[in-house]
């Protein structure tokens, strides 16, 4: 395992394909960086990533191997930990930098960094119900783009569980002729979505669900009446919660996503966020990001920290030179 030195010019807290990419346009711009990953990337269920040009269906874990080896080559650090609290450096004994920070692991170690690049995505929160969770990322799913093609043509049933269940409904229908609309607990649909789920051939099926069924496989789910709906797959709208709670003492507060699923951390389209230094990139900002668009993030908010810090470098230097002369 790699050491954690005593500061950084970067400190990228997560590992997942936001993170790494970081790293790697930092690492290649001659910048100092270490990545702080805990070792639970939240596609570890899964059995492909996809969508992802070049590396359609590689194995999530293997995908993330080859991008710390990439950051290594380039003399980054990867570093196992758990981020428990960042603070302004200056609030540190013999701090003399406004803009470095103090970043603090479970473990007690902590390292100082001039600006923090926060990627530590976001926690799925299942709905409550039984055998559910034992199939979660393989024939219980959420995303048509991250799995709809391996249950294509299959029996789906879409759990009636966040305000996009109508929509994923109607994104898996492209998938297969066979959906069920499962009203569970949800209030009752609009008129206008009835309209649409009916238009697109989707049934509903009303009653509250209380197990999925299935040892292995999934072989459907049964109603609070008794009566089992037989499927292949279940779609499920998870509650998506940002990670990066420990950031509240910086004034960053986890604030609900406009589109109802979850919580999230605002940044501008670079991943400024608005405490100066500190940046964020992929799921902890923008839940609906898939491994592509993590990455690209993190490859937008690299080369943004890089700038910034020869920006300040460059204005540090010309005071210098005009001092001295």
């Amino acid at each position: 395992m790699t050491q954690l030195e005593d500061s950084y010019d970067v400190v990228v807290l997560g590992g997942g394909a936001a993170g790494l990419n970081a790293a790697l346009m930092l690492a290649r711009s001659r910048r100092s960086v270490a990545v702080i990953d805990a070792g639970a990337p939240r596609n570890a269920p899964a059995q492909g990533v996809h969508g992802l040009l070049g590396r359609e269906g590689m194995p999530p874990l293997e995908l993330l191997e080859l991008g710390r080896a990439e950051v290594r080559g380039y003399g980054g650090h990867v570093v196992s930990g758990q981020v428990v609290a960042v603070e302004r450096g200056a609030d540190a004994p013999g701090s003399t930098d406004i803009e470095e920070f103090v970043v603090t692991l479970a473990d007690g170690r902590t390292v100082r960094a001039r600006r923090v690049l926060v990627a530590t995505g976001l926690a799925d929160e299942l709905p409550e119900v039984a055998g559910l969770r034992e199939h979660w990322g393989h024939d219980v799913l959420h995303c048509p783009y991250c799995h709809g093609w391996e249950v294509r043509d299959q029996r789906i049933a879409v759990l009636a569980s966040g305000p996009m269940s109508v929509h994923q409904a109607l994104l898996f229908s492209q998938l297969s002729d066979d959906i069920v609309f499962l009203s569970h607990t949800a209030d009752p649909l609009s008129a206008e979505d009835a309209e649409k789920l009916a238009a697109r051939g989707i049934r509903i099926v009303d009653g509250k669900v209380v197990e999925v069924l299935g040892t292995g496989r999934l072989t459907g789910v049964q109603l609070a009446d008794g009566t089992v709906v037989e499927r292949d797959a279940l779609v499920v709208a998870p509650r998506m919660n940002t990670r990066a709670t420990f950031l509240t003492d910086l004034g960053l507060v986890p604030e609900p996503h406009p589109s109802g699923t979850g919580d999230h951390i605002p940044a501008d389209p670079v991943g400024r966020t608005s405490v100066p230094g500190v940046w964020i990139a992929g799921n902890a900002t923008d839940p609906s990001a898939q491994v592509g668009a993590a990455a690209a993030a993190g490859a937008m908010a690299g080369a943004q920290i890089n700038a910034e810090l020869v920006m300040a470098e460059t204005a540090a230097a010309v005071a210098a030179r005009n001092e001295s002369a």
